[in-house]
């Protein structure tokens, strides 16, 4: 029995004892947490590293679109030759390179990317008349274009919310982009009104210049192309360019051109695109691309694999459900219907889901009018594809990269097609490849 004294003891140190308790278990819940993210960065970080060895050493072969078989590289420190397998898909390789080939752009280029683990599928560059020494793939010089209206749209969806319903009034034609129609608000007998669906479809600039004057700041913008990797390095064993962009601090016109992507300042490669796309594709991860599956020692033992890598969570969940209905729309209904005509009307869509945006603009480097497309096509077992494909023309063209893109889903996703409607798919592929 205890006595009194002792029972006022206890009565004042069973409360500290349980408060302790307590603290101890949520310092311990805490500590594993942290050791969790310590243990995801460390496996990140030696990802990562290996890859950059490997771009290193392969770098200046993929820059000039070699892939060597074996190269010396020294993954502990020890240089040793070892035997390189590459992530390309030899269906997809060659098709793509057929279809640059055969439409003959002044430039193209074309990556496909797997959008759950960030393997490059493909990747072609192309040059008209001459060899194709220098990868344009990964050359982030080409403006940006209409591409960038995904990021203001993504800032628009998620972070503040809006429906692809949302009405934007707006006066101006649907390509231009002028002062008066983004800086002034006057309604007149000319106003119009239109939803983000239908605005990023039909790539309406004025809607997205009053877009974001009506509902988001600049410094929203800036965040969103940082996540989708604008002014950010990303570590790869691609030695691609980072994209480039210039977001002013205040609402001005200035603003709109950016975010309407109807400037020159905003610069991305195709492999960028690709990985745009794929973010969308993969519900708001973004992956870091890579183009190396494995390396050999001289006995054939596997020394180094890669395991995906997240390189930006780009949006929620929900943001990511809501930007899928615009780039649906840009299929069905947009500035991208026409090429996707044959694949849209099969009677198998309801088994592939596909999204993108279109964007064009003159461009310095290389010269000509630059064509985009950045888009995805997701098929059964969770296959998930991403494109990024561009084409520039100095007068005529020949090809739209919209085309491109679906042409090699057809491809890639043909074995999906049952034996019933084979006949009617290699109608359609003949179709289209005579346009």
């Amino acid at each position: 029995m205890l006595n009194r004294k002792q029972k006022i003891h206890l009565a004042i140190l069973l409360p500290l004892l349980v408060a302790f308790g307590v603290f101890w278990m949520m310092g311990s819940k805490d500590r594993a947490v942290r050791q969790v993210l310590v243990d995801e960065q460390n496996r990140v970080e030696g990802i990562q590293s290996v890859r950059q060895k490997i771009s290193q050493v392969l770098g200046p072969y993929l820059t000039h679109n070699q892939r060597i078989p074996e190269a010396e590289i020294a993954l502990d420190g020890r240089p040793q030759t070892l035997k390189i397998t590459y992530t390309i898909d030899d269906d997809l390789q060659t098709e793509a390179e057929h279809l640059l080939k055969a439409y003959k752009p002044d430039y193209g280029a074309l990556v496909i990317m797997d959008a759950n683990t960030g393997a490059v599928r493909a990747m072609v560059s192309y040059e008209k008349g001459q060899p194709s020494t220098e990868n344009l793939a990964l050359r982030g010089t080409y403006p940006a274009a209409s591409i960038f209206k995904i990021v203001t749209a993504t800032a628009a969806l998620d972070r503040y919310k809006l429906s692809p319903d949302t009405l934007v009034m707006y006066n101006g034609a649907n390509h231009t982009l002028y002062r008066q129609n983004v800086l002034y608000t006057k309604m007149n007998r000319w106003t119009r009104g239109v939803t983000i669906r239908d605005a990023f479809a039909r790539s309406i600039n004025t809607v997205f210049g009053r877009l974001a004057f009506e509902h988001m700041e600049p410094k929203d913008i800036e965040e969103y192309a940082i996540r989708f990797g604008f002014n950010k390095p990303i570590a790869s064993d691609l030695p691609f360019d980072t994209g480039f962009t210039e977001i002013p601090q205040e609402k001005s016109f200035h603003l709109a051109e950016m975010v309407s992507g109807y400037n020159k300042i905003t610069r991305m490669s195709p492999v960028q695109g690709a990985m745009i796309a794929s973010s969308v594709a993969a519900i708001g991860v973004m992956r870091v691309p890579y183009i190396v599956e494995s390396l050999k020692d001289s006995e054939g033992k596997v020394v180094w694999k890669p395991e995906p890598v997240t390189a930006a969570v780009t949006m929620t969940g929900e943001g990511a459900e809501r930007l899928k209905e615009l780039m649906e729309a840009t299929i069905t209904q947009g500035t991208s219907r026409k090429s996707f005509r044959a694949l849209v009307h099969d009677k198998k869509l309801q088994e592939l889901e596909l999204g993108g945006k279109t964007g064009s603009l003159h461009g310095d480097n290389p010269k000509g009018k630059v064509d985009w497309f950045v888009g995805y096509a997701i098929g059964g077992d969770d296959d998930r594809l991403a494109i990024g494909a561009i084409t520039v023309n100095k007068e005529y063209w020949t090809v739209k990269s919209s085309f491109l893109a679906q042409s090699l889903f057809k491809k890639h996703f043909k074995d999906q097609f049952s034996e019933k409607n084979q006949k009617f798919f290699n109608a359609s592929l003949d179709r289209g490849q005579g346009q």
